[in-house]
């Protein structure tokens, strides 16, 4: 039998999805012919052409100029009249950024105080009160000259039994480090490796350079836990690979006093993150994720969403959920400054829904956006960081990440996450070297042909079968269990994608 799900004939009752009251527009929840009669609370149509899976459908004629609403908010505008029953796309909605209205908190909304009992998890305790939910010792590249040398150190212990509190030895290989102009981008890289450096999941690390490139290795501290050398200094790749592993087999004899112990659920680190968005997304997937987000923030610990182009048009949304004004104009401050990035090499926001994403049926990054914000949940916004940058908790976060996948998990790792939980509809498939992450389905055909990929399927919420609550405390058991040791399928699938954001030009 296929694995592709065999779609039962729609009825008008389950044809389509209503999101809010005043929507003028529904969702199709299963490919829909030409003269299938769709009726949601409020509305009946019969559809005037066929309309894919996830698209949308006009509920009431539509005049041209006139909004189109999802989730009872704008996501373009119409660029002629439709009538109903027809196919809502890309070739009859206009995009426009618009001028949105800010509503700041005039007033602090206090930290609550965690419960006093909260779910726990067995996890390694770091002397700065962190957590590490795995146990690596790190081989990070200063630059792309020590990048291969980095690898073959860390592809020396593959056949080779390490102590069982010891996740594995890993490396940082990437294409930077060398050809920057010297400030903000030199900044922002050495304080991505650092986080690596420095990452509760890690126990011990070695910091690698040529020993001449823009980015040297006298930038990141040396301690006990972390050892800098240089090929140069070492005689050679042959020469460092045996220096390395000598200083790393210290290293585990130092590590030999980790051991997981029973902590709080408040140590939790969780990275929100999506890749190849669907339609769905909105509706199953990153809500269930938001329940998730939120029952962590009510335990004390900290969620962090990210993507800064993948806000736009919802960034409203999270400003009126900012702790103090404060908060909320470093979010607004973050979407300047990245559309300042975008204005000098003539981009646009928009330019972000992927071909994928559109025949998902998103249209443009207004939709997208509404969709993708739901990760957050609906807490308080207490926190937000630049990319790379430290965070604190607890409480609901978030960091100023691209939207493209690599390079936002990334900038989440060297904040300090020590899980990721990453919603697709498309089945992307992608992990990170030390941090587990869990795949989260939107639908159910793309769970069900990419199992290997994913970890839960929250396309059961679309196929009537759970709640989003009920798959929102799945993930946080499945999340618990993740951070006591069990691995998530792109750990075993040996995923290692590390991608540091380059802003500057290349020398």
């Amino acid at each position: 039998m296929s694995l592709v799900e065999i779609q039962k004939l729609p009825t008008a009752d389950n044809a389509a999805i209503l999101l809010h009251p005043s929507d003028n527009i529904a969702i199709a929840r299963l490919t829909l012919p030409p003269g299938q009669v769709v009726a949601v609370p409020g509305s009946e149509v019969t559809l005037r052409e066929a309309v894919p899976v996830g698209h949308k459908l006009a509920l009431r004629r539509i005049e041209a100029g006139e909004n189109l609403l999802r989730y009872g908010q704008i996501i373009g505008l119409a660029l002629n009249t439709i009538e109903p029953g027809a196919h809502v796309h890309t070739h009859n909605v206009g995009f426009d950024e618009g001028q949105r209205r800010y509503e700041f908190p005039e007033h602090e909304t206090p930290l609550p105080a965690p419960p006093a009992e909260v779910p726990t998890f067995q996890g390694y305790l770091r002397a700065d009160g962190r957590a590490g939910t795995r146990n690596y010792i790190a081989v990070v590249a200063a630059s792309n000259c020590a990048a291969h040398t980095a690898e073959l150190i860390a592809h020396s212990y593959l056949n080779e039994t390490l102590p069982a509190n010891i996740d594995g030895v890993v490396a940082f290989p990437h294409g930077e480090g060398c050809g920057h102009a010297i400030g903000p981008d030199t900044v922002q890289l050495r304080r991505t490796l650092l986080g690596i450096l420095d990452h509760p999941n890690v126990t011990a690390a070695i910091v690698l350079g040529l020993g001449c490139e823009v980015n040297q290795i006298d930038q990141y501290p040396g301690s006990a836990r972390v050892v800098g050398m240089t090929l140069q200094d070492s005689g050679g790749t042959l020469a460092t690979v045996a220096a390395a592993r000598h200083e790393i087999a210290r290293l585990i004899g130092q590590a030999s006093v980790d051991h997981r112990i029973t902590l709080p659920a408040s140590k939790i680190c969780l990275g929100l993150n999506c890749g190849g968005s669907d339609s769905f997304s909105g509706i199953t997937a990153n809500p269930a994720l938001g329940f998730c987000s939120d029952a962590l923030a009510r335990l004390g610990a900290t969620t962090v969403l990210a993507e800064t182009p993948e806000i736009v048009g919802a960034e409203h949304l999270l400003v009126r959920r900012a702790r103090n004004r404060a908060v909320g104009e470093r979010l607004l401050e973050m979407i300047r400054s990245y559309k300042t990035y975008l204005d000098r090499f003539g981009g646009s926001f928009d330019d972000n829904p992927s071909p994928g994403n559109k025949e998902g049926g998103l249209t443009n990054i207004l939709e997208k956006a509404l969709g993708a914000v739901a990760k957050g949940g609906t807490s308080t916004l207490n926190e937000v960081v630049d990319y790379a940058e430290r965070i604190h908790g607890p409480g609901f976060a978030f960091m100023n990440t691209p939207g493209y996948d690599p390079v936002s998990l990334t900038g989440l790792a060297a904040g300090g996450v020590n899980l990721i939980a990453f919603t697709t509809g498309r089945g992307s498939a992608i992990g990170f070297p030390i941090v587990p992450v869990l795949k989260i389905a939107t639908n159910t055909q793309i769970a069900r042909r990419m199992l290997d990929n994913m970890d839960i399927n929250a396309g059961t919420i679309a196929d009537g079968e759970a709640t989003v609550e009920q798959v929102g405390n799945d993930i946080l058991r499945t999340l618990l269990s993740i951070a006591s040791g069990e691995r998530t399928k792109s750990e075993r699938l040996g995923h290692q994608e590390f991608v540091p954001w380059r802003i500057g030009p290349v020398l």
